[in-house]
This record gives C-alpha cells, structure tokens and sequence, in this order.
C-alpha cells in the first residue's frame, strides 16, 4: 500500500467532527474497520483517502472548485455545496507532494477557464478579448489618454511590437506561450494498462478544442475532453474513432506515440 492509501483519521484529533455514517465517497465500498469518517462542512461524512481521490477525479475532469458529489437526503440531487482548498487541504490530509500537484492544476485549470478576461497593464482596466487568435489587444482607455492607438500583447503584457494580427507572439523579447512551453516541456509519463506506452509526454492538448489535459495514468488510452467533451487517443491524438480503425483500448496505436505538440488547435465552437 503506498502512503496514500494508508491515511486515516485519528480520534485524538478535536478539530474534528467524528461520525458513525458510512462514507459517502467510498463508492467501491473499499473502507474497513479501522476507516474513521468525519463530517465535511456540507455535513457528508468522508474518509481523508476517499476524499483525496474524489477531488483528484473532480481536477481530472477539469474542475478546479471541489463540490461534494454525494446524494442529497437520500434523493437523486446532488449536495453540490463547495468544499474550499482549506477544508479540502485539512480533511483529505494532503500530503507536502499532493499539495504541490493540487494547486498546480487548480492553478493551471483557473488560467485556461478565465483567458478571455484579462487587465490591461496600462491602465489596470479589465478587458474582455474577443478575438482568440489575436494575441495583439486594443485599450480604448489608454488610446484616449494617450492620444493614440494603444495596443498591448496579451501574452507578454507589454506594448505591442511588430504586426497583427499574430496568435503566436509578439516581437518583444521573452514572448512566450506559457501553455504551449507547458506542452513543450512537461516530463513523460507512463500508462499502465496500454501495451508498450512506457514514455508518452504528461500533458496534451485537445486536438479539437486546445483545453489541456493530463491522463490520469490508469484505464484505457483513450480520454474525453472535459471542455469540448470530444474523445480522443492520448497517445496517438487521433480522435477515438480514427484511432480504433487500426488499433483498441489497451494495445498500442499503429501510428505510435505523437510527438510533443508544437501547436495549440484552436476551437471553432458553435
């Protein structure tokens, strides 16, 4: 058992509200006798390695702001109620790793949800970006103010040099897509389950919609986009039903592993 597995409560703890209820995230019915459950602020009663495993599944489906999943007074509704970093931190007992690994993501997934709103480093009015592809935005503020037309780069927040529009960089040194140098970058990691896959890069991006995703490392390749919900092979970024022409869910695709991607698609959403 790793280290994860073997957390639980301790009942000298008195920050603590121990109940006797059966854990409402323990969906395999994996608890044992020695599984204390303590009442989340919503009023669930959870275990801190079943809750640190839902929140991981809630951040693999691109969902940075936790909600308890569990039935609402024994109805079909969902409880729904946010549980906040804090408690989440507290009652799953997270590790110094975890922690890293949480706020990363949650970072990452708050960065790619609010892109379209952004200040401008002039004037400190938030702007709302309109066109995707253009990295090159107009202050209509700073234009008054200054008397003439100012632009600024999205990307590198300083005043626009060179020509538009571009949705690769500007031409101030240092410009560079944090998203892209992400995918560019990220280590490799292994999926378990599929034949041969020992070194596939960590992070890909949507090949229909750009959201970027990470493979949790267990079950088949394939993986479904939490923002376009489009599904694709992880390995191959062949959508499922190309790749499945030649290939299935656990053996290795005929194309092999694609390359670290160069590129972020864009989404011409309807």
């Amino acid at each position: 058992m790793t280290a994860q597995q073997q957390k639980r409560y301790v009942r000298s703890d008195t920050t603590l509200k121990f109940v006797n209820g059966p854990d409402v995230l323990d969906y395999l019915l994996r608890g044992s006798d020695k599984d204390i459950c303590a009442e989340m602020s919503c009023g669930h009663a959870v275990t801190p390695q079943t809750l640190t495993e839902e929140c991981q599944r809630q951040l693999y489906k691109g969902k940075f702001k936790f909600k308890c999943p569990a039935s609402k007074d024994d109805t079909k509704q969902t409880c729904d109620k946010e549980w906040s970093y804090q408690e989440v931190c507290k009652m799953a007992l997270l590790t110094a790793e975890e922690k890293v690994y949480f706020e990363e993501n949650m970072a990452r997934l708050a960065a790619t949800a609010n892109c379209e709103f952004g200040a401008c480093p002039g004037c400190q009015t938030y702007l709302v970006r309109t066109a995707p592809t253009n990295l090159s935005v107009r202050c209509t503020i700073c234009t008054k103010d200054k008397k003439k037309v100012y632009k600024f780069c999205w990307q590198c927040l300083k005043e626009w040099k060179g020509t538009c529009p571009r949705s690769d960089r500007c031409d101030n040194d240092g410009c560079t897509n944090p998203e892209l140098e992400l995918l560019k970058t990220c280590k490799t990691t292994a999926l378990s389950r599929v034949q041969g896959v020992t070194a596939c890069p960590s992070i890909r991006a949507c090949p229909t919609c750009g959201q970027r995703v990470q493979h949790d490392t267990t079950g088949c390749k394939n993986i479904i986009c939490p923002r376009c919900k489009v599904e694709f092979c992880f390995v191959c970024l062949k959508l499922t039903r190309e790749c499945m022409k030649t290939s299935s869910y656990f053996i290795p695709c005929s194309a092999g592993v694609a390359p670290r991607q160069t590129s972020i698609p864009e989404w011409h959403s309807k």
